[in-house]
């Protein structure tokens, strides 16, 4: 078993701001968000890469899961998903970028300006209406 940043986080030995939770994946807010509501989508077994997951199925079934909850809970036009698979993959454990979009919101190509929630309680908030709307949507 590796013993990464998210498979810290999947054991519950780390915190984060956990969106949805179940026996494939665990969805919780990046640290450093591209936009406020960023997502990672992460497999609860340890595979670094895409290619490493046997079945992908369930895995995207919960990407979209989170895609849908995250343009309904904070009302965004869109979102961006994206997975890098060794190159710019900041943790070696296979993870789903689920970033709200809006129009003219600034992000060009891939350089992806990074920014930080204000405190706990705010990253709170927007964890809170993103679970909010994945319970509307089960």
């Amino acid at each position: 078993m590796s013993t990464d940043l998210f498979c810290e986080i999947i054991a519950g030995e780390r915190p984060a701001f956990v969106v949805h939770s179940d026996e494939v994946a665990v969805s919780f807010l990046d640290a450093r968000p591209v936009f406020k509501g960023h997502v990672l989508v992460v497999p609860r077994i340890h595979v670094e890469t895409l290619m490493d997951l046997a079945d992908v199925g369930p895995f995207f079934e919960r990407v979209k899961l989170v895609a849908g909850a995250v343009e309904e809970g904070l009302e965004a036009a869109g979102t961006f998903v994206a997975i890098n698979n060794r190159i710019s993959q900041s943790v070696p454990h296979l993870h789903a970028h689920v970033v709200p979009r809006n129009r003219k919101d600034g992000l060009r190509g891939f350089f992806w300006p990074r920014t930080k929630y204000d405190s706990d309680e705010e990253a709170r908030s927007y964890a809170d209406r993103i679970t909010t709307a994945i319970a509307t949507a089960s």
